[in-house]
């Protein structure tokens, strides 16, 4: 599953917050309480929970085990599976800003391309892959919660998706909290994915047609209009 929402911008001031640093809304804790309520009245049982480490991730993981009736259960931290590591924002051109921040959600994703003037699909993969097969390759689990981020998320699913390649594709939209279930098998290319971004307190969020990033480029937009002292220029981002 994906953290609970979360907020990148400081509410009072409009500045990006660190990413390694944010925590929950109340929304969100909301969220991560209701997929837990979700997963208890589904019947599921678990026996691991691995989160990334960073604190929205651990908040989320906390709320879901105790909601589901798994709080004695201890999650694991795993770093490789940190969300893609984007570069500072002040260092991205004006001119560049769209496909900077949302051009990780375009098709099949280069693995040259960077998040934010950060890392790139190929070096995220380079991590988060191997750190899958090392969970495969470990016996001792039957069923696993792994508490992610969104474009984490996307490369295990891209994945399992394409019977174990390695690729991205940025087209799987992971809402906050959000649930996805999957079966693997021995072989490699064994994946069988039964449900995709099950938001079970948010539901199809029809009335929201952003991506989280669309809606983080305008958070952004709004900030640097702050800063320069200038009204937001509405038109011009839709």
């Amino acid at each position: 599953m994906r953290h609970g929402e979360v907020c990148y911008f400081d509410a009072a001031s409009g500045r990006p917050v660190l990413p390694e640093q944010v925590s929950l809304t109340a929304h969100g804790r909301a969220q991560a309480d209701a997929a837990g309520a979700y997963l208890r009245e589904q019947g599921v049982r678990l026996d691991r929970a691995i989160i990334s480490g960073l604190p929205r991730t651990a908040q989320t993981a906390a709320l879901v085990l105790q909601a589901s009736g798994h709080e004695a259960l201890r999650p694991e931290v795993w770093p490789a599976w940190e969300e893609i590591r984007g570069g500072r924002l002040s260092a991205l051109a004006p001119s560049g800003l769209r496909q900077a921040f949302c051009g990780l959600h375009q098709g099949q994703v280069p693995e040259a391309q960077r998040f934010l003037g950060g890392e790139s699909v190929g070096e995220l993969l380079d991590r988060v892959l191997p750190a899958l097969q090392r969970l495969r390759a470990d016996p001792h689990w039957d069923s696993a919660l792994l508490v992610l981020h969104g474009v984490v998320n996307a490369a295990l699913l891209s994945h399992a998706l394409s019977g174990g390649q390695r690729l991205l594709y940025g087209s799987l939209m992971q809402s906050p909290a959000c649930l996805n279930v999957l079966d693997v098998g021995e072989a490699p290319g064994d994946w069988v994915l039964r449900a995709l971004n099950i938001a079970p307190l948010d539901g199809l969020r029809h009335e929201d047609r952003l991506t989280t990033m669309e809606h983080l480029l305008d958070q952004y937009l709004h900030y640097l209009d702050f800063r320069q002292g200038r009204p937001a220029q509405e038109k011009e981002r839709s």
